[in-house]
């Protein structure tokens, strides 16, 4: 079989995707690669935030922008979350995860909320033990 009929060369997989044989020097620059993009993302964040760069208030949608990216760089370079099908369940878990969070925080703040309003004002509670 000749290297042109090999359906998946070597070059052609993903940056967290590990190829058949393994390498170290490969899985170090991999990582390399990934904590030069997540330190210059950090650096730009910082530099957007503190300059005149951009439009003030576009600034906190430059900042989700950018932090969405990072995650990203940390998913595939540090965590080898690929598209491949046998990161299927990884990919699956990392949802349940996220979904987990987000009950915790949104059921929070709506509880919360709800004692907020439900509560009474400190006026009233101090009138109350004269």
């Amino acid at each position: 079989m000749n290297e042109h009929s090999d359906p998946t060369p070597r070059d052609d997989v993903a940056p967290g995707d590990e190829s058949g044989e393994y390498d170290v020097a490969s899985g170090i620059r991999g990582y390399l690669i990934g904590f030069a993009l997540a330190t210059l993302l950090t650096v730009v964040s910082f530099y957007i935030a503190r300059s005149t760069l951009v439009w003030q208030p576009s600034i906190p949608i430059a900042l989700t922008v950018l932090a969405i990216a990072q995650m990203g760089v940390h998913l595939v370079f540090f965590l080898h979350l690929t598209s491949g099908p046998d990161n299927l369940n990884n990919a699956l878990a990392l949802a349940f995860g996220l979904l987990i969070v987000m009950l915790l925080v949104f059921g929070s703040l709506w509880i919360m909320t709800h004692l907020s309003h439900r509560t009474m004002p400190m006026e009233q509670m101090m009138q109350m033990q004269r």
